[in-house]
């Protein structure tokens, strides 16, 4: 799935991308991010691929996302923080608690949007995301709101001496993602002991219909879980000024939800989501799920 299936596509609908610098829009002005060179797209790993195409989707002329407005900003200042991890819902304001000092970390959480809103509200924030383009519109939101956090460009799946938190809040990511269980590990790692795990991730059943027929409203059975989406593609393939589809991951909820109690969380609390408009999969059932899990 990529930027023009935004019906499907929980990462990509959520993820924030700034306008170019020195224009105006939405009674704003916009962000001026840092440049990246257009990495020429490889014959490499999935996650590679993932990266580059993220990066070429942070960076495209077209504006898929914008990040945090400085009335959202301006909210969470005065204690209101609207933060999501799936498409259209807020967590509950008691999945955060008081955030003056906490110590957070957003992972996988690159584009302008968690690592912001979190720090206006008074944590202490490290933003981690494999995509050099994603934390650079943090770094921009956070210099246009005198705003102190913390960016690292790591893979989730292995986060180093990154510190310890007190939170650690996981936006949508998980689908871009071939392995679910080393993210639960890594949480579990640079979580204190009664630390909080905030995660929100596509349901399975998304996966299991063939995606062009579903575009249409039409559910057409075709995979098995686990399932992988797209593949990764030659330079010479990608249309111009049209960053590549990232490589999508359909894992199992005996991952999603077992592989949390498996490494040691106990679930407290989740809820469900779904699209808003005309997404034809949620008017049939939820096609998000949000946990809050806890590290004993």
């Amino acid at each position: 799935m990529g930027p023009g299936d935004a019906n499907r596509n929980p990462q990509i609908r959520n993820r924030r991308v700034p306008p170019e610098s020195k224009l105006k829009k939405n009674g704003y002005a916009v962000l001026a991010i840092e440049k990246f060179q257009q990495e020429p797209i490889t014959k490499v790993d999935t996650t590679e691929f993932n990266r580059q195409a993220w990066n070429a989707i942070a960076s495209s002329p077209k504006k898929w996302f914008v990040p945090a407005s400085p009335d959202e900003i301006s909210l969470a200042r005065n204690g209101q923080p609207a933060i999501k991890v799936t498409a259209t819902k807020n967590i509950p304001d008691d999945w955060l608690g008081h955030l003056s000092g906490k110590r957070i970390l957003c992972l996988a959480g690159g584009g302008g949007h968690q690592g912001p809103l979190l720090a206006a509200a008074g944590a202490r924030v490290t933003v981690a995301d494999f995509s050099e383009a994603q934390l650079a519109i943090d770094r921009a939101v956070a210099e246009r709101e005198h705003l102190r956090l913390n960016t690292v460009r790591c893979d989730m799946r292995s986060l180093g001496a990154i510190g310890k938190f007190d939170c650690v809040i996981n936006p949508c990511s998980l689908n871009f993602c071939p392995s679910v269980i080393p993210v639960w590990r890594e949480a579990h790692r640079v979580l204190i002991s009664g630390g909080t795990l905030i995660t929100g991730f596509v349901n399975p059943v998304n996966y299991l219909f063939a995606a062009e027929p579903l575009m249409r409203g039409k559910f057409t059975v075709a995979n098995r879980l686990p399932h992988v989406e797209g593949k990764i593609i030659s330079e010479s393939q990608i249309a111009p000024n049209i960053p590549p589809t990232p490589v999508e991951y359909g894992h199992t909820l005996n991952d999603l939800l077992g592989g949390q109690t498996k490494v040691g969380f106990k679930i407290c609390d989740f809820f469900e989501d779904r699209w808003g408009g005309n997404d034809a999969l949620s008017k049939k059932t939820a096609v998000f799920i949000a946990t809050r899990a806890r590290k004993p």
